[in-house]
Formats: structure tokens, sequence, C-alpha cells
């Protein structure tokens, strides 16, 4: 069943049965994902080559879309659940072994993927813009899925939550990893699709056609908004 037109898949095309945005606040919570300084902060480059400046090129619609969209979003939803006194909660990624051994596969791959980020290492905070207040869990992980690599599972349980809010980045990846997890343990998901994002529009696009309406449901920020009642 879908509740709205967005990013439609073929399974889904000639589903004419629409439900209704709905979210019990107090069964609801927020979960940020990989907001930090090593997936959304420019590179400071020094002395760059040509083929790092080329590169750089490359990343700049990423960079402009979190700071003119996703950053801004992501505050807005901060707000207003915190607001309403509201669950809020943040997963990183961060290795728990100064040499990374714990490690899931895919963070020792090589490439774009590898990471390695030991305890104290500052590109693994998260921003400033959406820092963690006091009695807001984070939850640190060495894997995609955030239920996979920590107890997130057992503490939204325990909390009394069966909806998550979902953002952050990479659409593709952790936050795709995390959203099929939640489904699988059937927990209704909402997905913000102008909160969250992939290296590109292309692949935004096409990892939200692929989770909509079968693992969560995809949502602007004003939908969502609207849905828990703000004015």
């Amino acid at each position: 069943m879908k509740v709205n037109d967005h990013h439609v898949s073929f399974y889904y095309e000639n589903d004419h049965d629409y439900g209704r945005i709905e979210i019990d606040p107090a069964k609801t919570a927020l979960l940020i994902i990989d907001m930090q300084h090593v997936f959304i902060t420019r590179p400071v480059l020094e002395d760059p080559t040509a083929e790092e400046l080329a590169n750089a090129a490359r990343w700049e619609q990423f960079y402009e879309a979190i700071d003119s969209t996703v950053i801004p979003n992501n505050q807005r939803i901060l707000r207003f659940f915190r607001s309403k006194g509201m669950e809020v909660m943040f997963a990183k990624i961060q290795c728990r072994k100064k040499s990374g051994s714990d490690r899931s596969l895919d963070q020792k791959a090589t490439g774009y993927n590898e990471l390695l980020l030991p305890p104290g290492d500052p590109l693994a905070e998260i921003v400033p813009a959406l820092a963690p207040q006091e009695d807001e869990i984070v939850i640190t992980k060495t894997t995609d899925s955030a239920l996979t690599g920590s107890n997130l599972r057992l503490t939204l349980f325990n909390m009394g939550i069966d909806t998550v809010v979902v953002t952050g980045v990479l659409t593709d990846q952790c936050v795709s990893g995390t959203v099929r997890s939640l489904a699988d343990e059937s927990f209704k998901v909402w997905l913000i699709e102008d909160a969250c994002r992939a290296a590109t529009a292309q692949i935004q696009e096409n990892e939200l056609e692929i989770l909509n309406n079968i693992y969560c449901h995809v949502i602007t920020t004003d939908e969502l908004l609207e849905a828990l009642g703000a004015e």
C-alpha cells in the first residue's frame, strides 16, 4: 500500500490502494545515521594534485545537497522531536580497536568503503549542527546496518518503540542497510527523502525507488511534520 506517489517502483505502479501517513509520537523514534565529519564535511586539500581536484569536483554536488537540504531538514526534524519530547537517536561508525580489527568486512574493503575510524578520531564525530544532546542515545557500529552492529533492536523494544523515522547518509549504504534490517524486525519505517542523501542524485533516486513501499514509506520532511501535527 502506498501513501504517496513518490519514487514508485515497477512493483507498485498498478497499486491504487492508498493509506494515510499515520505516526504515533509515543511509539516513534528518530534515527539519524552517520552524519559525521568523515562523510559530510568537505575535506581540506593541501597542495592538491590534478586528480584530487577532479575528484573533489565530482563530489561537490553531494556536499552542496548536504549543506543546502539535508542538514537543514534534519535540523527541522530534530527541533520538532525535541520540542515534543519524542525519542531522538543517532548512529555512527567507529571501531573500538585502534587497529580496526573489529570492523565488518565491508569496512575493511579497498576503495571508498575502506574505513578506519578508531576511538578519538575527530572525523568520527557527528557534525555540530546535529550534535546529540544529553540523554539522546548514540549507537556506535562497525557495520552498515545500525541494527546488525549494535543492541539497537533491543533498545527500541525496551523503550516501547515500534516506528522509526530514518534520516542520514549514505542512502544506498548504511541508511538502506538499517531500513531493511528494521523492516525485517517488524518495525514501521519512514524514510525522509530530503533528509538523507546518496553520493549522486541518480543513486539516491534508484535506492529510494527500491526501498519505498516494501521496506519503508518514503516521505518528505514536510509530510512528516504535517503528520505529526506541526503547525
